[in-house]
């Protein structure tokens, strides 16, 4: 199978290439100037008072938690709908993942449903803005605050989203960003931690490498030497200058390049508007979707075919999909270690079984996106019941 229009494609030019290059001529290649202009351009861009540079979103996701110190046993409510990081960093803290059902069009999580899961235990609300498209936010800060809950946010496909005109980035207690290398905006691997709490912003600078008071860009810089003292046991999580040069140089086309995802989303949506064997996404009234990737959940009803059969049909016709997700509840960690189950859930179940992702990417043509709209339709009528 040969697979000639690509999942994604990253878009690099000159400006990246070249910072790179500088960065390598300059002898500092792990976190050091560049990865300081990098969080500096990313906190503007935000309008937060404090931006870290990570070497992935799953970095800022385990720091988010592991400042907090909850009792071992404490609980924490996601969504089943995500990637395995999202929960996999509460278990690592010893703390117990309980999954809230998704809300049918957007695959967020239910905020009407989160309430019900709350007990003595829960301390925290980890929303993850699927694809792009805010959680209901409001509805999720007023659970919060009535129950004393913290609220970490997973914003991997969140860079560009908004909810009611407020950038995603300013609204919970901590935010988490991806720069993976088919994100809205790329570094290869890395990640953006941002917070408004000085105090937060503190210990998770410092729990971020190694938990030393200072990093060593400090310690050798132009300061003069300073030595490091171990303030807690922390991690290797820190941005190198190498990555951050590919950032600062794509932060800048963050509009240019959701004006190409948010117009290749809308020729889909056309395109897909008269088949009513597919779900295309549905967008809030107070939502600005960042266009991350775009999912289609198959009415498995009207089709004589089986999602995965489905999307092996499209590779076969060399166009490159995946699936978002199959949800945590379903996984054999999750299912042994918590006794999760389908009915937990039922309408992630549900989606599970329906959704696949297609191409959505700045590098894509008109033509490209045209293409795959044609093959997909095409298979719908193939079959068609």
């Amino acid at each position: 199978m040969s697979i000639d229009l690509p999942f994604h494609r990253a878009w690099l030019d000159d400006d990246e290439i070249n910072e790179v290059v500088d960065t390598l001529k300059s002898g500092w290649l792990t976190t050091g100037p560049k990865t300081h202009r990098f969080e500096e351009d990313f906190k503007e861009y935000i309008g937060c008072k404090h931006a870290l540079g990570l070497n992935s979103c799953t970095a800022g996701l385990h720091l988010s938690i592991a400042a907090m110190e909850f009792p071992e046993g404490s609980e924490v409510i996601t969504t089943p709908m995500t990637f395995p990081a999202t929960a996999n960093v509460i278990v690592h803290e010893r703390l117990r993942p309980v999954f809230v059902d998704i809300e049918p069009g957007t695959l967020n999580i239910d905020a009407g449903k989160i309430e019900a899961k709350i007990t003595g235990k829960t301390r925290a609300i980890f929303p993850v803005h699927f694809a792009g498209h805010p959680c209901d936010m409001d509805a999720i800060a007023e659970i919060a605050r009535k129950h004393n809950l913290m609220v970490f946010e997973d914003a991997a496909h969140a860079l560009e989203t908004s909810y009611k005109n407020r950038k995603i980035g300013n609204l919970g207690n901590l935010t988490s960003f991806s720069f993976y290398a088919n994100k809205n905006i790329t570094t290869g691997e890395g990640g953006m931690l941002t917070v408004n709490d000085d105090e937060l912003a503190d210990k998770t600078r410092i729990l971020r490498l190694h938990g030393l008071s200072k990093d060593a860009w400090k310690r050798f810089g132009k300061t003069g030497f300073s030595q490091w003292e171990l303030l807690a046991p922390g991690y290797k999580y820190n941005l190198t200058d190498i990555a951050a040069s590919l950032g600062i140089h794509q932060l800048k086309k963050t509009k240019k390049f959701f004006d190409l995802r948010k117009r290749y989303s809308e020729m889909y949506n056309e395109g897909f508007k008269d088949t009513p064997e597919i779900e295309t996404p549905v967008i809030k009234d107070y939502a600005q979707s960042s266009y991350h990737i775009y999912i289609i959940a198959l009415r498995l009803e009207r089709l004589n075919v089986t999602r995965d059969q489905f999307l092996n049909e499209i590779q076969a016709r060399g166009i490159g999909v995946a699936v978002h997700y199959v949800g945590l509840h379903l996984q054999p960690f999750y299912r042994e270690e918590f006794n999760t189950k389908p009915t937990d859930c039922p309408v992630a179940t549900d989606y599970s079984q329906r959704v696949l992702t297609l191409p959505l990417y700045p590098k894509m043509s008109v033509e490209d996106v045209s293409r795959v709209i044609e093959v997909v339709t095409e298979l719908v009528a193939k079959f068609r019941r």
